[in-house]
């Protein structure tokens, strides 16, 4: 017992601070791989390879030869596997990491005035939307950007309107079934079409705008304002999560922490999060 003491002492003094340094980036590194995969369909294939690593560990322990066996070609053919199964989180958090630091910079260059005046305008369009039970999707751009959803829509480069983000999605518009993309600001393009999410961890009564309104959080750092043409009620989702339940000044209370105090985490007017099993039945 006293060697395993006198050893234990002895490695707590030969770490310098390269050592510290090291575990606390490597600490870093597994905090944000959890919180990147906790609300995707990659953490419950992550806790499948847990369970298989542990068995690897435990067959190695106690000599199980044939569980060696086994785990041993599974995870020869690991690799591909992992990049095939985890393909769009991979792409989802490179895109992330190659666009920088996300918390430093939001709409690119644009101006505090100008993104508050956006953020007014978009959640009083909102409102009214809301009202009248008219359908929306708008997609705020930040770091990443939406060059190939743009692509798929009509530019139209405009000042952000309240009456012209009304007329956008004016149920006989031409434009009026896609999404509407706000870049630097601006009303950039309209009518375009974003990915569905694949998650099938959403509940089944949310229809194609709130899925796509995931799907386009999913795959950017975007924050996407979804209205409801069924119950009028206002949604935003970010980074793959749906949270419900806005009017027009706690729309814009989100809407304004997100792009310019980015103090989101603590808003109270987050109602709810598709994930949990007890969610209205409403789209």
């Amino acid at each position: 017992m006293a060697e395993f003491f006198t050893d234990i002492f002895t490695t707590v003094r030969s770490i310098n601070i390269f050592d510290v340094i090291d575990i606390f980036t490597v600490s870093i590194l597994f905090y944000f791989l959890y919180k990147f995969m906790r609300e995707r369909r990659s953490g419950r294939l992550a806790v499948g390879i847990a369970v298989l690593l542990i068995l690897k560990f435990a067959s190695d322990l106690f000599d199980m030869y044939l569980i060696q066996f086994i785990l041993q070609n599974v995870f020869q053919a690991g690799l591909i596997a992992v990049a095939i199964i985890f393909q769009p989180e991979l792409r989802s958090a490179l895109e992330k990491v190659g666009a920088g630091p996300l918390r430093l910079r939001n709409i690119s260059e644009s101006k505090n005035d100008s993104v508050d005046l956006m953020i007014n305008n978009i959640a009083s369009a909102a409102a009214d939307l809301s009202s009248t039970k008219t359908g929306a999707l708008i997609v705020i751009e930040r770091l990443t950007r939406l060059g190939d959803l743009i692509h798929t829509g009509v530019v139209i480069d405009a000042d952000p309107s309240p009456f012209l983000i009304q007329n956008i999605f004016f149920n006989k518009a031409p434009l009026h079934d896609g999404a509407l993309i706000v870049r630097d600001a601006r009303l950039h393009a309209a009518g375009c079409f974003l990915p569905l999410s694949q998650n099938d961890s959403i509940v089944k009564d949310l229809g194609t705008r709130h899925r796509a309104a995931i799907g386009a959080s999913e795959n950017s750092d975007a924050v996407v304002v979804v209205v409801s043409e069924e119950t009028g009620i206002i949604s935003v989702a970010v980074e793959g999560v749906l949270y419900r339940g806005y009017d027009k000044k706690s729309l814009a209370d989100e809407l304004r922490s997100r792009l310019i105090t980015n103090t989101g985490e603590n808003n109270k007017y987050r109602i709810k999060n598709i994930f949990t099993p007890k969610n209205n039945k409403n789209n």
